[in-house]
This record gives C-alpha cells, sequence and structure tokens, in this order.
C-alpha cells in the first residue's frame, strides 16, 4: 500500500489474466485480488492471489479500482 497526498493505492501486475479472470474484493479495509486463468480443458493454468490491509484512515466508501491497457490493477482510496 503506498500513500500519496490524500489517497492510498495498491498496485498489482495481472496482465497475464483478462480482465472477466480478476475478482477484486474489499472487506472490512481487507482487499483481495484473485485471478485465475483456466485452459481449454478446464484445468487451471494460472493463479494469482494478493490480499493487503489498508490503513485505518481510509474512508472504505471512496474505495475504487481500474485495470490499465497494459495489465496493472490499481486501487485507490481516499484518506479521511
Amino acid at each position: 500500500v503506498g500513500a500519496q497526498r490524500d489517497t492510498y493505492q495498491v498496485v498489482a501486475d495481472v496482465s497475464q489474466f483478462e480482465p472477466p479472470d480478476i475478482v477484486v474484493t474489499i472487506s472490512n479495509c481487507h482487499v483481495a485480488i484473485q485471478a485465475e486463468k483456466v485452459a481449454e480443458d478446464g484445468t487451471v493454468c494460472d493463479t494469482f492471489t494478493h490480499k493487503c490491509q489498508l490503513p485505518e484512515d481510509t474512508d472504505p466508501l471512496s474505495v475504487s479500482c481500474a485495470l490499465t491497457e497494459a495489465g496493472t490493477l490499481v486501487i485507490t482510496a481516499r484518506r479521511r
């Protein structure tokens, strides 16, 4: 988790996954990123999991995420 002025950011490289394969959940200031690539035969061929806790002064209603064209997932939250 990085801080920049009045925001926190979590950045993850998920470029090896397609957008529908990526799931981001946020609960009680805990962020979980999970991605799974499934082969044509139905087997899981690649996974990514990352969990972190946002600082206590995070505004939980301000959390948003965006996926860049380069495959970088950026989760942003405002500080109170």
